[in-house]
This record gives C-alpha cells, structure tokens and sequence, in this order.
C-alpha cells in the first residue's frame, strides 16, 4: 500500500514540519493535571491508554502485508533495520536486542538503528534527529540491499533523519514501510507500506512517549513476533530457539522437553545442554 496523500503540517517546510494540527501536537483532552489527586491521574492515564489496542486494531491490515513482505524477503537471507529518534528509536533498539535472545536469531537479522547513535538510547543528542542524510550512511555501513526492509518510526511523522533514510532507501529499490501517529505524514509518503496508529493527543500535550510510544511499541512487537513465528522460531506456542542465558531460560526449555517426549526433568534438561536449544534436541531426539 503506497500513501502519497498531502501532509497536514507547515507547506513551507520540504519535509511536511509538524504544524499545530498534527494531533500528536493537540492539546491534551485533560487540564489542570498538576491539581489532581494520584488516583484521578492514574484513572485519567488508563482510559487514555485503552484507546490504543483500538487504533492498533484499524492498521491490522498494513501491519499484515509487511510481515508478508518481510518473510519473503528474510527466507532469501534479507534484515529488518528500525529508524527511528528519541523515544521512537529506543523502541526500535529495544525490539531488535530482544529478537537474539527470544528467537535465537544472529544480532545482525533485525537491527535498530537511532539518530545520534547508541549514546541517545540514555541522553539526548543535539539536532542528532535533524540530519536529512545521517540516517542513509548508516544504512549505507551495514550494506543495505534489496532484500532487506527498512522501517522508519516516527510518532510525529516528520523526523528528517527517517525522511532520508526511507527516501534513500526507496529509490534503490529497498522495501519501506513507516510506524507513525499521525496521519498523511512527511515519512508516510516516503514508505512503500505505510502504518499509522491514531491514538489521539496524548494525556501530556505532546509527550509521544505515551500513548504513541505503547502503540509503536506494540506494532513493532506483532512485526517481528509473527515475522519469527512464520521462519520456524517457534513451535506450537513455545520459544524452541530462546538462548540459554540463565538458569529460568533453561529450566524453561527443560520442561518443554520433558512435556514433548515424555521424559522426567533430569533427563531433559541434560538433553538441552547437550544440544544447545530446544529445536536441536527435539530434532535430534526424534530423529
């Protein structure tokens, strides 16, 4: 799905500026916060929140044509790369540095990429999110190819540093796709498959790292969940390639084994330190 609809925010600016009717810019439906109990907040917070699953809900189908695209894509050895800045590039990170140790995956299948490098995942970096260019010479470092997929998430839609990076990328025949909150945006025109999540003005005016975020967040998790469970990381409803990092994650992979073979937990977990992972023993054993 290609959207190349005219972006709501300042015309002057060649990359479609938020302007004051970008709704992730609205005004909060709630005032006076600072005058109100822990409890009213808190409530206030919550029905807030239950707006999301909704609005995730309506991008369903985009979010399943990318997960298509990118299987097809990664059976013929293809990555994810996540662009994002502040809090849209942390969730990005976060999502890829989770996917080695769920899935067993190389660090190098789906990687998170973030406007100012990794110090900005825990400081801010000055005008790091500004540069139209930085963002494709990183890619550029990991040699992007045709086979990959590049997603830029943008809770404003307006980040220059994924505007470039998605319009760079596009124009060498790279699949794109954008993870945004707001509609018709700079970065949903540069996108091949464009996913925008409504979530409304947040609780704090502006302060994207709510609402927006759990959407975002929430996105990303269905895209490289399903994308993992459709390349065979995963069987029945279990983690068969989790890494053995700790002594839960491999008490965890022992009963697994234990409940598919039929075999006391001793048993089992010396089946799992032999091999490596949960698959390899299941293989190995039933073979």
């Amino acid at each position: 799905m290609v959207h190349n609809k005219e972006n709501k925010g300042n015309s002057n600016s060649p990359l479609g500026a938020m302007g004051t009717d970008a709704i992730t810019e609205q005004s909060s439906l709630h005032d006076n916060l600072d005058k109100l109990s822990i409890q009213v907040l808190l409530q206030k917070m919550n029905q807030e929140d239950k707006k999301v699953p909704d609005a995730v809900e309506k991008a369903l189908p985009q979010i399943e044509l990318l997960v298509d695209k990118i299987v097809e894509r990664m059976q013929e050895g293809g990555r994810i790369f996540y662009m994002g800045a502040g809090t849209s590039g942390r969730l990005g990170v976060l999502d890829a540095s989770e996917i080695p140790p769920t899935f067993g995956m190389s660090p190098n299948i789906v990687i998170g990429l973030i406007a100012g490098g990794d110090s900005a995942l825990r400081n801010p970096v000055e005008n790091a999110e500004d540069d139209l260019h930085q963002g494709w010479e990183e890619l550029q470092k990991h040699n992007v190819n045709s086979n990959d997929t590049v997603i830029g998430i943008a809770a404003s839609g307006s980040t220059p540093y994924v505007v470039g990076a998605l319009r760079n990328a596009k124009s060498k025949g790279i699949l794109t796709a954008s993870v945004t909150c707001n509609p018709n945006s700079a970065v949903s025109k540069e996108a091949d498959i464009c996913i925008e999540v409504i979530v409304g003005p947040e609780f704090i005016t502006g302060s994207t790292r709510l609402k927006s975020g759990t959407a975002q967040k929430m996105v990303l998790n269905m895209i490289t969940t399903v994308t993992m469970i459709k390349l065979g990381r995963v069987k029945g409803n279990v983690m068969v390639n989790m890494q053995l990092s700790n002594s839960k994650l491999i008490n965890r992979g022992a009963f697994i084994i234990m409940n598919e073979l039929g075999i006391d937990f001793e048993n089992a977990k010396n089946i799992l330190l032999k091999y490596g992972s949960v698959q390899k023993a299941l293989e190995a054993m039933n073979s």
